[in-house]
């Protein structure tokens, strides 16, 4: 279970290294994923929640016991 949120990881890093906060400004990934800024991309922000909740997951006891909705 800890490597089900491994591939939205993944695809999330590649899609903030596409962006100008990481291109331009030269902040790390976690200040990008971190911040509303209008320089991410709604794909960008739909796939950190979708991390966000892959990750919430993991904690919660009734999907441990399911199985987290991986990716």
């Amino acid at each position: 279970m800890a490597k089900s949120c491994q591939g939205l990881a993944m695809e999330l890093v590649k899609c903030l290294s596409e962006t100008d906060c990481v291109k331009v400004q030269k902040k790390g990934y976690r200040e990008c994923a971190g911040e509303k800024e209008p320089s991410i991309t709604s794909e960008c922000v739909g796939l950190r929640e979708t991390y966000f909740n892959c990750k919430r997951g993991q904690v919660d006891m009734r999907a441990r016991i399911r199985g987290n909705k991986g990716y």
